[in-house]
């Protein structure tokens, strides 16, 4: 098994009501699975092979709850990346190269049947944890759009963590409200204001880097 690391700042939609029954260990609100995401990589690397400044996305739908199975998934890479960036980071997002089960790439990819083709594409992300508010644009592909779940009363941003010591995505994540737009592959139809995270991603062969 390679070695590998990645430190990444994480941005992520799916097609639930706030906050994700996933987290819970409940169904999915509307008994269907669709995600997408972007992260970028601060720190990173695979073998000999460095990550550093890449960018990766996935997009994802599921019939039924995840662990059912059955689904369908597309990987995007950084087109920057070089040929042994691409190759490095495919087997990570894909779920080698890692204990299993031992990380969402591992635990995701598990549960998916269709496998579609990397693509390698430019991907535009921006992050800030602390405002709720991010953006994910992969070229051709889809666009995601994140910012502060508001009270539906006042209006006033509403401020809320999900703390999981023994995930395998992450520790502490905020949460947010998405909407997610597709432009071509799997077609994700019902993610508009639904729920959101950013988060911190600090991941190896054995999950989460707990330091």
């Amino acid at each position: 098994m390679t070695p590998w690391e990645i430190h990444a700042v994480l941005v992520a939609n799916c097609n639930c009501a706030y906050g994700c029954p996933c987290q819970f260990n409940s169904l999915p609100t509307y008994g269907t699975c669709e995600a997408a995401d972007g992260f970028q990589i601060e720190k990173g690397f695979y073998g000999d092979v460095s990550l550093d400044g890449l960018k990766a996305g996935f997009v994802a739908k599921w019939p039924g709850p995840i662990h059912e199975g059955n689904g369908e998934g597309q990987i995007i890479i950084d087109n920057r990346a070089t040929s042994e960036q691409r190759e490095a980071l495919e087997k990570i997002l894909s779920g080698k190269d890692t204990e299993e089960m031992a990380t969402i790439f591992s635990v995701v990819n598990a549960m998916i049947r269709i496998h579609h083709e990397t693509l390698f594409k430019p991907i535009t992300i921006e992050a800030d944890m602390e405002a709720r508010r991010g953006r994910v644009l992969v070229d051709g592909v889809f666009e995601l759009n994140v910012e502060p779940i508001r009270n539906p009363v006042t209006g006033d941003e509403h401020r809320a963590r999900i703390d999981i010591p023994d995930g395998f995505e992450f520790t502490i994540a905020e949460m947010a409200s998405g909407t997610v737009r597709t432009m071509s592959g799997i077609d994700l139809h019902d993610n508009k204001s639904t729920h959101s995270h950013l988060a911190e991603m600090h991941l190896n062969n054995s999950g989460i880097i707990r330091t």
